[in-house]
């Protein structure tokens, strides 16, 4: 195998290439959408570096792995390429997702209050990712405004922000750490 170069020099004038060739601005909403998945897929991957609980780790892979091919559906364009209907991409994936949460989701108290994010770096670092999540979510729907992005997409995104959540709160009882409730400050 060949070594490839990091560098192509072919984006030295603010434009880069989708799948299939197409050269877009590097500020096209693709790029927005795509790149805020690539972020939220590093996030995740902070989140392992932290000493968490093997299944919790393994989910997180598993995750990644996905959103590897999220964000390649949604750089590619699909006048062009056809990699967007050979992707592998299942209802399935959502559900073990709703089943992981459901089951950690029984081993934690009932949540009363919003919490405040922090206690512990893993915990905090949930927090963010979720956040970017839901910023990965608003690109992808600003993007579906412009082409069709299978719903499927929208769904994964928005239900790992849910997933993103519960694991703070369990990465928080796993670390011992005390859950902060949020309570407002409210006028008389």
């Amino acid at each position: 195998m060949n070594k490839s170069l990091v560098y192509t020099k072919t984006g030295d004038k603010g434009t880069t290439g989708l799948i299939g060739g197409t050269r877009v601005p590097k500020d096209h909403y693709r790029l927005e959408a795509y790149g805020t998945v690539d972020e939220l897929n590093t996030h995740l991957g902070m989140i392992r570096s932290y000493p968490i609980d093997e299944r919790s780790a393994q989910t997180l892979i598993r995750i990644q792995n996905q959103l590897f091919t999220i964000g390649s559906y949604l750089a590619t364009d699909a006048e062009v390429s056809d990699l967007r209907q050979r992707l592998k991409t299942e209802e399935s994936e959502i559900e073990i997702m709703e089943r992981e949460m459901d089951e950690l989701e029984a081993a934690l108290p009932p949540l009363r209050n919003f919490v405040l994010p922090g206690g512990h770096p893993a915990v905090a670092q949930c927090h963010i990712s979720r956040t970017i999540c839901r910023r990965a979510e608003r690109r992808i729907v600003a993007m579906q405004a412009e082409v069709e992005v299978d719903q499927w997409v929208v769904r994964y995104i928005n239900r790992l922000s849910d997933y993103c959540f519960v694991l703070s709160r369990h990465l928080a009882a796993y670390f011992g750490i005390e859950e902060i409730p949020w309570k407002p400050d409210l006028q008389d």
